[in-house]
């Protein structure tokens, strides 16, 4: 199939101006291989031939993606994305529950944080979005904004973050299958959507938290996490709808955005105290483009402070170690690291309705019509509880999978078998972590150290979600379901068993943030308006920013904090 028949026809699908069987008939017309359920997003990508441009994006991540098209939309600007992985063309991109295959391959930063002493020297896998979407292209689709407390702190010593300043933009970004309302819009480029085809593990999850005395919530995001319920999420029509299918992608084919895949940044160019411009890797040669007003750095909570210690922007003493020419002494680039941590409550299953069955001929044809397993986020359902008496916001969050998801899906059973995954998962921990430097090659990767369970109260939130998974997997809405507890496993049941328990099976939410932290102290990095300190012309938008972390998945604030970059631009 030639190219420009295949953008057309993707342009077409995106549209709204083909079915779902309509792509897949004119697709298998023009030569699609035999995969034809399989939808494959156009690659939007260029080489940039111009030397200069109003703003350069480094990074077509979540933030990065809304930015962009946000700053795009005064045709006076022109804009450039730089991205270090390719474009979004990998059909396991935009098949739901096909997300982990992903990881540990091109498109994934793969990194593994440095040895943990609480963990006797283990180390926690740590995927990153290397593609345009960035991590929006490789989650778990999970829509959640996080707690009014979390932003109300922020706002404190950050004038316009608090929830009220944020709610607004939150609104502005989602089209919610629900409608608008007080809490939710309906005219945004994110598409936000109850799951098309909820498993019936997933309902009766939710069924048996009810049973077992919990409360239900149907929303999450409407100022009241507490509860467990279905996740809504961030799809249109079965298919993934991340920052790049909602944001960038428009942009581009409307003229407005160039986006150049497949170009590292090594370097951000100052002169004077103010960032002039951005050196790449692209083919083989080194590249360096002028921005005329400002550069926006929207690599996420590994590579932004990775970046900016790269162009001598950090520690002092750090990059003195290193050899790199200081620009500016700022102490707090990459400290503050914060993560979210989960582990598996598993069961095995009786039915041949789990995830494992996602494979078949049958399921493709279903997933033609935006329906079965392969729609499937994995995280389908999950709920809210407080552990911590005084707690400000909830601090155990849960997510339901309707399979198997043991140690990041590497640990998943291979013999075809059926089994369903409660992860009990901390939110509120207040441990801290780095990122530091390796070497003063940009190619090589920081070290990460997530120091996970510096506070062993964290230890007392896990195994109060263990006994609540057990509680809700023991309901009679599981009895047709429920087959032998697979893990942690029946004969571990003391706390001591079960910390230990933990320490083997924890991991990350994949959830980084607070590396380039707001705020007006000694360790912030940017200000209120994201503009990092001593250096004019620069600013951070990614999760980076965020002064602490908030109790949910951080996709959907992420995506406000490029909302919330492109108004501060707007208004300045």
């Amino acid at each position: 199939m030639k190219n420009s028949n295949k953008d057309q026809l993707y342009r077409d699908f995106n549209a709204g101006k083909l079915s779902r069987r309509g792509f897949i008939s004119r697709a298998a017309a023009l030569g699609v291989a035999a995969q034809a359920p399989f939808f494959l997003s156009a690659a939007h990508a260029e080489t940039t031939t111009a030397e200069e441009y109003d703003y350069i994006v480094i990074g077509a991540g979540s933030a990065g993606c809304a930015v962009a098209a946000r700053l795009s939309e005064d045709p006076a600007n022109k804009v450039l994305v730089l991205e270090a992985g390719p474009s979004d063309t990998n059909q396991y991109i935009h098949i739901p529950a096909t997300f982990p295959f992903l990881f540990k391959t091109e498109l994934d930063w793969d990194y593994v944080s440095e040895p943990q002493d609480k963990l006797d020297g283990g180390t926690l896998y740590m995927p990153r979005g290397k593609v345009i979407g960035g991590c929006s292209s490789i989650n778990a689709m999970i829509y959640q904004r996080g707690h009014a407390s979390t932003y109300d702190a922020w706002g404190q010593s950050n004038a316009g973050w608090s929830y009220a300043d944020l709610l607004p933009l939150f609104m502005k970004s989602e089209s919610n299958s629900r409608g608008a309302s007080e809490t939710h819009g309906a005219d945004g480029p994110l598409s936000v959507t109850d799951l098309n085809d909820p498993n019936p593990i997933s309902l009766a999850m939710v069924q048996g938290a009810g049973e077992a005395g919990f409360a239900l919530n149907d929303d999450f995001n409407d100022g009241d996490q507490t509860g467990f319920g279905l996740y809504q999420v961030t799809q249109k029509g079965g298919y993934r709808a991340s920052a790049a299918v909602s944001y960038l992608h428009p942009a581009i084919d409307a003229g407005r955005v160039t986006a150049q895949a497949e170009a590292m940044v090594t370097r951000i160019e100052t002169a004077q105290g103010r960032a002039t411009g951005v050196t790449f890797m692209a083919d083989g040669k080194e590249h360096t483009v002028r921005a005329r007003k400002e550069i926006i750095l929207s690599g996420g909570s590994f590579n932004s402070p990775h970046l900016l210690m790269m162009s001598g922007i950090g520690p002092k003493a750090h990059l003195e170690e290193h050899g790199i020419t200081v620009v500016h002494d700022l102490p707090g680039v990459g400290q503050n690291l914060q993560e979210h941590y989960m582990m598996p409550v598993v069961y095995t299953c009786t039915q041949k309705v789990s995830l494992s069955q996602a494979g078949t001929e049958e399921q493709g044809a279903l997933f033609a019509e935006g329906k079965g397993l392969l729609t499937s986020n994995i995280g389908e359902a999950g709920g809210f509880l407080t552990v911590n008496e005084g707690a400000a916001a909830p601090d155990l969050q849960f997510h339901f999978a309707p399979g198997y998801f043991i140690q990041d899906g590497a640990g998943n059973p291979t013999d075809g078998s059926d089994g369903m995954t409660i992860m009990p998962s901390l939110v509120q921990s207040k441990g801290t972590g780095s990122v530091t430097l390796v070497s003063a090659d940009p190619m090589v990767k920081p070290k990460v150290n997530p120091n996970v369970f510096q506070n062993e109260e964290d230890y007392k939130i896990l195994i109060e979600g263990v006994k609540v998974a057990r509680a809700i997997f023991a309901s009679s809405a599981m009895d047709d379901l429920r087959g032998e507890e697979f893990l942690p496993g029946a004969d571990v049941q003391s706390d001591e068993d079960l910390k230990a328990y933990i320490n083997k099976y924890i991991q990350t939410i994949y959830h980084p943030v607070g590396t380039c932290k707001m705020g007006d102290d000694d360790m912030a990095v940017v200000d209120n308006e994201l503009r990092v300190h001593g250096i004019d012309g620069l600013r951070v938008a990614d999760a980076s920013i965020m002064p602490t972390i908030i109790n949910a998945n951080t996709n959907a604030p992420t995506i406000v904090i490029g909302e919330k970059c492109a108004e501060l631009i707007r208004s300045a």
